[in-house]
């Protein structure tokens, strides 16, 4: 594409920008000024550029592309360039060196070996460099006297390439997970990852209001936003169809005289979005809401005859979507700025949480320390309660203490723990349950899922997952936290036991008995794709 084509482009783009975006939004680009970009570094005016085919690195100005000034690299494979406020550093992937440039001069003036073997991208925190290297999925701080490790972090995963640093943090990008992964070094956690604009992210760089990232593929200069004003990202839809059957048998001797089936309502969220009422066979007695405000539709049955099934169904057609809460710590509140009512709802103990317990209380002293932000007060709750369990479904709904005591639980009870660590803490907790789809579009789910929300004062409901983020890789715990994922419908928000649904979530029943009675119940969803032009099944 021609420079002037490519001028254009870029201020069409800026002219019809938004007033906001959500993290990681394209707000404009711009052609890289070679074939083979890698690193990338701002000095306040101009973006500096490294170009491994040439050995060169190229001066552009970040309003319309055009190269201002071209030097010669301080060595033969120029990844990674980090601009200190008056030098550029170079790190060179042939020869394992760090170099200190004067683009003034184009001189050299310092250079040092790399503290690890494969070196990729660097970023200047104001004091001291920070080098990632992919291949030995390390990040560290170095001294810029002679290379010296001063910390190290694991990487968010395995294909890490660049860094640029902001607001005490490190954006890192990764090729394999075409993601740029916001990075805390202060507690060694990803916070979050968005998608990368290209397949092959390089180079990053920061003026601490936007996020440029080269792309090697693509041969750009993505301008991103970093503007959280909409801090909820959705993705990836996916159109679907779910059938959910209750079934109800009595195989006697004695007899049912009443049964009630409540079956929780689901409702536009931001992962999901109802393509028209949710439909029952049979209609349903009436409608009702519990003490978390959720409604239920609720069918009364008598005297249920023997052996045979009764059935309830509800048909419910959605786009699923991928939904990405991304939360930046520095901007959380402090607990003193939760709204009361949500306080008073959300903090209160329940049978399953048992946040007086010597157990819990000790536990929470544990977990959260002297940290005083929620989201790291929570981040930290996460982290204890992955470290002290694992999974394991095996039936039955334990209290929060006894979880922990006993090392191990399902979902459900990752969730009670969870949420009775948080509100022991003071951060109010919730829990959603979801009907899954279990890895095909067309599939059956009936073992659900139910994970935690936590309040965060200036974002409000964030989805955690702590049984989900029982994982090893840093990106992994990371997509548990303020992500759902589009194979889950959620049917259900509750504070704890609902005067219809008990502890569970989906639905439940009540039945009495006349005389000896053996029962079997139980639900089902089955999942079907809704294609163009086709009408759900019924």
């Amino acid at each position: 594409m021609k420079a002037q084509t490519w001028l254009i482009f870029v201020l069409c783009l800026c002219a019809y920008a938004p007033a906001w975006a959500v993290p990681g939004d394209v707000l404009s680009s711009l052609p890289a000024p070679c074939r083979t970009p890698t690193g990338l570094a701002f000095d306040g005016r101009l973006l500096w550029v490294a170009d491994r085919l040439t050995d060169s690195l190229y001066a552009v100005n970040p309003a319309d592309g055009r190269v201002v000034r071209t030097l010669a690299a301080p060595g033969f494979d120029v990844r990674g360039l980090a601009w200190d406020g008056a030098f550029l550093w170079c790190v060179d992937a042939e020869e394992n060196r760090i170099s200190k440039l004067d683009v003034n001069t184009g001189v050299t003036l310092l250079a040092f070996d790399s503290p690890t073997p494969t070196p990729e991208g660097l970023a200047w925190d104001g004091k001291n460099l920070w080098l990632v290297d992919g291949a030995k999925q390390t990040i560290c701080q170095i001294s810029t006297d002679d290379g010296t490790t001063i910390v190290s972090h694991p990487t968010p995963s395995i294909g890490s390439t660049a860094l640029a640093w902001w607001k005490d943090y490190l954006w890192v990008a990764d090729r394999r997970d075409d993601k740029l992964y916001l990075f805390d070094p202060k507690h060694g956690e990803v916070v979050f990852g968005m998608d990368a604009p290209g397949k092959h992210a390089r180079g990053l760089a920061t003026d601490g209001d936007v996020l440029w990232n080269v792309d090697y593929q693509d041969d750009v200069i993505y301008r991103l936003s970093l503007d959280d004003t909409e801090p909820v990202r959705r993705s990836d839809a996916d159109s679907l169809h779910l059938l959910l059957t209750y079934e109800f048998r009595n195989y006697g001797p004695g007899d049912v005289p009443s049964l009630d089936v409540y079956v929780a309502l689901p409702h536009d969220m931001p992962n999901q979005t109802l393509l028209g009422p949710v439909q029952f066979i049979p209609r349903p007695s009436d409608t009702v809401t519990d003490r978390w405000q959720q409604p239920l539709a609720h069918f009364h049955f008598e005297n249920v005859p023997h052996e045979q099934r009764t059935q309830v169904r509800m048909e419910a057609s959605a786009v699923l979507y991928k939904a990405r809460w991304l939360i930046y710590p520095h901007r959380v509140g402090s607990l003193k700025e939760i709204p009361k009512e949500v306080r008073e709802a959300y903090l209160v103990d329940e049978d399953k949480y048992r946040i007086t317990d010597p157990v819990i209380q000790q536990a929470v002293k544990e977990a959260v320390g002297d940290e005083t932000n929620p989201y790291w007060m929570m981040r930290r709750i996460h982290k204890y309660v992955r470290e002290h369990l694992t999974y394991e479904l095996a039936g039955g709904w334990n209290v929060a203490p006894q979880v922990l005591t006993r090392g191990n639980g399902s979902c459900s009870e990752y969730t009670f723990l969870f949420i009775s660590l948080c509100r022991a803490a003071g951060i109010p907790a919730r829990y959603v349950g979801s009907v899954v789809v279990r890895n095909d579009d067309a599939s059956f789910d009936n073992t659900f899922h139910r994970w935690s929300q936590v309040y965060l004062p200036n974002y409000g409901w964030v989805h955690v997952d702590p049984q989900g983020g029982d994982r090893d890789k840093l990106s992994e715990i990371a997509a548990s936290i303020g992500q759902v994922d589009n194979r889950f419908l959620i049917t259900t928000e509750g504070g704890g036991a609902s005067e219809y649904l008990g502890w569970g979530y989906n639905y439940d029943h009540r039945w009495t008995a006349r005389g000896p009675v053996k029962i079997y119940s139980d639900a089902v969803g089955e999942w079907s794709p809704l294609r163009a032009g086709l009408t759900p099944p019924h």
